[in-house]
């Protein structure tokens, strides 16, 4: 270990949460070339789509730091509960918030009258995740979190 070159700046646990995060990003693009047979790069930096970059950063903080500072450590423990708040918060809160965004946004279609200024920009409708692209990032984070931290111990 002590012969391999520094490339994670020091800090194992936020370079392999930030791996993660970036593989989860880059894999939205190819789902969405997969899926749609479109190859659309503005989903590098946005939120919501398969799999949860969230889930992905967050579980890769969480795999890390177990397996370098061990399962039963008070900062795992607190990784592991960062991690649930924020998979919770992807798949309930955001995503009934993208709904409303969505039911929003066909009202404003459909207003033939009076379209207020206000009205004037779409909501962004893909803020949150269905339970199943939360487990996809959760999987993918823990897989790379747990794997690397094995790897470069």
């Amino acid at each position: 270990m002590d012969n391999l070159p520094n490339f994670h700046l020091g800090n194992l646990i936020l370079f392999l949460s930030v791996v993660a995060w970036a593989v989860a990003q880059i894999l939205k693009v190819v789902v969405v070339l997969v899926q749609k047979h479109r190859l659309d790069f503005r989903n590098i930096l946005s939120s919501g789509g398969m799999p949860s970059s969230h889930s992905a950063f967050v579980c890769a903080c969480a795999a890390a730091t177990g397996n370098l500072y061990g399962w039963s450590s008070a900062l795992f423990a607190i990784a592991a509960v960062l991690a649930i708040v924020v998979m919770y918060d992807a798949s309930h809160v955001r995503k009934a918030a993208g709904e409303q965004a969505k039911i929003l946004n066909y009202m404003m279609e459909h207003w033939t009258e009076m379209k207020p200024e206000l009205f004037g920009k779409e909501l962004k409708e893909l803020l949150g995740h269905t339970p199943i692209q939360v487990f996809a990032g959760a999987v993918l984070g823990v897989a790379i979190g747990f794997c690397g931290s094995w790897l470069f111990l």
